[in-house]
């Protein structure tokens, strides 16, 4: 490898920045692929992009064919996170389901009473206003938000910073009505209907949860699903 291109490498990894590096097996020639960039990944004599954007959303490297020969593609994405707003019942499932699928889980809430360690034991708890937190702990394309508080004061803040921000995922709790106040006020603050669009709410996937166990399995299972197939809402 050249100097160059790990040097990118190690740059792209410290700043959680997704990167696909492609290597031509015959000659060891080289090539780095950033989704973000418009500059397609050409190696071997084709172009590769849509098979680096492919093994991306699948995060799995992968072998692939060109003119050339078989080109590996070497998948470097950011770690997955997925930060809850609320510590109430439904997230106790959550973020131990969201863990065992492989998300670093961070629990948001400024009322201490309610976020724990003895309720959230090995998770990261953050007592911060969810807007301070979330602005410090950054948000990034690998990034899920979901307010869980169904308390304007709280869900509001995280939501006006999940909106500027390019989270793959954002979801709210609440009924079709509740979501409706949330709709009106977001509007009042200056958001496009496109951008409040982004909100999954009612949040989860229509199985017909009923526990916070349930709840918390359709939860996860839309956010999987908005990182798996993204552009489809489930």
């Amino acid at each position: 490898m050249k100097r160059a291109t790990l040097k990118q490498l190690i740059a792209d990894r410290a700043a959680k920045r997704a990167v696909v590096l492609a290597t031509l097996m015959k000659s060891g020639e080289q090539a780095l692929y950033h989704p973000d960039e418009d500059d397609p990944l050409r190696l071997g004599g084709a172009d590769l992009t849509a098979e680096a954007r492919q093994a991306l959303a699948a995060d799995k490297s992968r072998p692939v064919n060109s003119p050339r020969g078989e080109v590996f593609l070497g998948v470097f994405n950011p770690p997955l996170r997925l930060h809850v707003i609320g510590a109430v019942h439904i997230t106790q499932p959550l973020v131990d389901m969201a863990a065992i699928a492989g998300f670093a889980v961070t629990v948001i809430d400024p009322r201490r009473a309610f976020a724990t360690p003895e309720r959230f034991p090995d998770i990261i708890l953050d007592h911060d206003w969810p807007d301070e937190a979330l602005t410090r702990l950054g948000i990034d394309a690998r990034t899920a938000i979901v307010t869980l508080t169904h308390d304007p004061k709280i869900d509001d803040p995280a939501l006006h910073v999940a909106l500027r921000a390019p989270a793959f995922y954002i979801g709210a709790l609440g009924s079709r009505r509740t979501h409706a106040g949330r709709v009106e006020r977001l509007t009042e603050a200056g958001y496009t209907p496109e951008e409040i669009g982004r909100i999954h709410a009612p949040i989860g996937l229509a199985i017909g949860a009923k526990s916070p166990a349930e709840i918390a399995v359709a939860i996860l299972a839309q956010i999987i699903e908005a990182l798996r197939k993204p552009g489809e809402r489930g």
